[in-house]
């Protein structure tokens, strides 16, 4: 391997994370892959490393001259102490570990979960006001990462993620177990994973980038007119309504565009045809 070139660290080597790292490759990028289990088998290239983030004796990355990390984990239930182990405890303890000196970026994958409900459009200059425990403990995580590493820190806010072996709302629409609230300012935003992928590694290598990026695509549908018009894809029937909930998010990614980056799947019921297409 290169030497000189840029060595990235997975913290949470799952989807997204590998997906990352097999671009990072391609770039002729070293990568590690940070897991509690690694896998026995999977791509060479990728040199896995076995830790757990909650526990700092197992980290063992002083000696790394680790240039860029992804930190794209997920607890392991739903909880307020599985997110505040992963999301706060385990980005501490990767930040002490780590040569700051030789870390040129750090992107972390957060969520759009940091916003509450709202009318009109929302960006990152819109109030972060999260009513849920797992919005609040993201948005400590991102706070920490500004004040601690101001100058390589840089946050990935996706919607929610579909793609590949990412279509349960498919089988849920097929088996008519999908509900959908009966309000047109209820929003659906959508992010294809492999342009999430895309969008970390972009936001890995990008010159003097903002503090923060919406990572969603470039049309946000209406609840009912999304999961409608999946049903009438999938040639079945049109999901029940329920009662209204409190409201929607309407997500712009004009940051992220302006930076740069372009979408390969702009329409999530383009992305989701062409997932039909190829069988799911």
């Amino acid at each position: 391997m290169d030497l000189y070139s840029p060595t990235l660290l997975l913290a949470g080597a799952g989807d997204l994370g590998l997906r990352t790292g097999q671009l990072a490759l391609r770039e002729k990028w070293q990568v590690l892959g940070l897991r509690r289990n690694p896998p026995a088998q999977g791509d060479s290239r990728i040199e896995w490393v076995a830790a757990n983030l909650a526990e700092p004796a197992t980290l063992r990355l002083k000696h790394r001259a680790i240039t860029h990390v992804l930190y794209a984990v997920a607890p392991d239930r739903r909880s307020p102490e599985a997110y505040e182990q992963v999301f706060l405890r385990g980005l501490e303890n990767l930040l002490k570990e780590l040569d700051l000196n030789a870390l040129q970026r750090l992107v972390f994958v957060s969520s759009t979960a940091v916003y509450s409900p709202a009318p009109g459009w929302l960006d990152e200059h819109s109030p972060t006001e999260p009513r849920q425990f797992n919005g609040q403990i993201l948005l400590q995580a991102e706070q920490m990462l500004q004040h601690t590493i101001p100058a390589q820190a840089v946050v990935l806010r996706p919607s929610g993620l579909y793609g590949p072996g990412r279509t349960q709302l498919l089988e849920r629409l097929r088996q008519e177990r999908a509900t959908v609230p009966n309000d047109p300012e209820q929003w659906a935003n959508r992010f294809h994973i492999e342009d999430a992928a895309r969008a970390c590694m972009h936001l890995l290598r990008i010159p003097a980038p903002f503090p923060c990026y919406i990572g969603t695509d470039s049309r946000p549908y209406p609840i009912t007119e999304l999961y409608d018009g999946l049903a009438d894809l999938l040639q079945v029937a049109h999901p029940a309504r329920e009662p209204a909930g409190e409201g929607g998010k309407r997500l712009s990614n004009q940051r992220l565009l302006d930076s740069g980056f372009e979408l390969n799947w702009p329409d999530a019921l383009d992305g989701y045809a062409q997932l039909i297409r190829d069988g799911a």
